[in-house]
């Protein structure tokens, strides 16, 4: 991989703000600054420490034009993100002077950088590994304090540091077996063997321990994907409007309102939940609210947790039964709505068309937020039975690392399989060997460049 020159980008939000950062990095960063910066004091970037600030203008060399006041700061490598030379020009806010000043640098000769290449240079120099790239990621993107705080542990790299120690560890097993191949006279002693196998089990349930934390875990990064479905003017837009607290969607009297399915995030204990308003679930014939209702059972399916809605101060329809039916077979939390007005229907009688013994049924009033704080206590207790265990350890937030942890067990309990059945030394090196690579796909120390481009893409230019 190319990563000799030098590049550059916009690494501040686009918009108005008091600063706008442009950023460079590779070898001739300071060079290219230096073409286009000058300082009342005559200082020059080359001569500059490291982490130093120094104030001066950004001109156009060609017409000496003077762009914007600024304040440069050098970092020099290997002490910087990047580990390479690095030189941040602090602009005033706005995208008029910071799309001049990167157009300057650019026709100094940088390039524009790819998404994510300031993380990916500093994971291919070696100042941070996989995981702690993609919690680059996940801090830039988390949503409430405690996706912050999980996202910050990866990024110091707890992660990290357990799957290098189950690394170590299986490399010591590799060791040992390639011994024994060498010298196909000794065979393994039966206290060698026991030793053998007793550690990796000892691995394989640490590997299961992370990947128990997965479930949960995950819910923090991506956040737990909630649907309210329910039959039309339900309530199902007033219980978003309630739960955002704020007008979010329109709430009519008139039935199909909601067309498309409407995503909103919301803090609750420290949990983002990316919950979904769909459209009513109703035989339609509207092309366009059928394709809603379309919407609605696909939110269903891949949702994390489906809130179901009833009107508890109407009898049930066929609309409600076939929601009944719906969501049979999936986390639920069902809500019976406009508990202000006198009930025709009960938790007993709604409860007997549910899955038997259901017990997260919950009567709120949207309008006036009856149960509502009861109804956040209990998604969060709903889907995070566990987290308080969790937190004491090291857990898995990403899908690729528990792939790859699953695929590193897989070969693992192959390993163990092939020692106890006395197959071929040969076949049990291969599979240690696999469940190695497994672990290093996760931490970068076996990788391909696809690999690199599928992490790096997402994330925005400038990072």
């Amino acid at each position: 991989m190319f990563t000799d020159d030098t590049i550059a980008a916009i690494s501040t939000p686009l918009g108005e703000g008091g600063i706008g950062i442009v950023r460079l990095s590779g070898k001739d960063s300071i060079l290219i600054a230096e073409r286009i910066f000058t300082s009342p004091k005559n200082k020059t970037l080359k001569d500059a420490k490291s982490y130093r600030v120094i104030y001066g203008f950004i001109k156009d060399p060609i017409t000496g034009k003077e762009i914007d006041e600024v304040l440069v700061t050098v970092m020099r490598a290997p002490h910087s993100y990047t580990r390479e030379d690095v030189v941040e020009i602090n602009c005033h806010g706005g995208m008029v002077t910071l799309r001049k000043t990167l157009e300057l640098v650019l026709k100094q000769g940088a390039r524009l950088a790819d998404p994510g290449e300031f993380t990916k240079r500093a994971f291919l120099n070696g100042r941070i590994d996989l995981i702690q790239a993609e919690a680059v990621l996940d801090l830039i993107r988390s949503k409430t304090d405690e996706s912050r705080r999980v996202a910050i542990e990866q990024l110091q790299g707890g992660l990290s540091e357990k799957v290098t120690v189950l690394r170590d560890r299986l490399t010591e097993l590799c060791a040992h077996v390639e011994a024994y191949i060498d010298f196909p006279e000794d065979e393994i002693e039966t206290a060698s063997k026991q030793k053998m196998l007793g550690s990796m089990k000892e691995i394989e349930r640490e590997l299961q321990k992370l990947l128990t934390t997965y479930d949960e875990a995950r819910f923090f990064r991506e956040g737990l994907s909630t649907a309210i479905v329910g039959r039309p003017n339900v309530g199902k837009s007033s219980l978003l409007n309630a739960l955002l607290q704020k007008d979010r969607a329109i709430v009519t009297e008139i039935p199909g309102t909601t067309r498309d399915v409407i995503e909103e995030y919301l803090n609750i204990n420290g949990l983002p939940l990316r919950i979904m308003d769909t459209a009513g679930i109703r035989a339609v014939r509207d092309i366009a609210e059928k394709e809603g209702v379309r919407r609605s059972l696909q939110s269903i399916e891949n949702a994390d947790l489906v809130i179901p809605i009833f009107d508890s101060s109407e009898p049930l329809l066929d609309e409600d039964f076939e929601v009944i039916g719906k969501i049979k077979g999936k986390n639920v939390i069902v809500v019976m709505n406009k508990c202000d007005l006198p009930a025709v229907v009960d938790k007993v009688e709604l409860n007997s068309f549910l899955a038997p013994n259901n017990t997260n049924i919950i009567s709120i009033s949207a309008t006036r937020g009856d149960g509502l704080e009861e109804l956040k206590e209990m998604i969060f207790n709903t889907c995070l039975k566990d987290w308080k265990e969790e937190r004491e350890r090291v857990v898995v937030t990403n899908l690729r690392h528990k792939i790859s942890i699953e695929n590193a067990k897989v070969s693992l309990e192959r390993a163990i399989t092939v020692l106890i059945e006395n197959q071929p030394l040969e076949i049990f090196a291969f599979e240690l060997r696999d469940s190695l690579d497994r672990l290093g796909e996760i931490v970068g120390a076996v990788t391909t460049e696809d690999i690199l481009n599928k992490i790096f893409n997402d994330f925005c230019i400038g990072k």
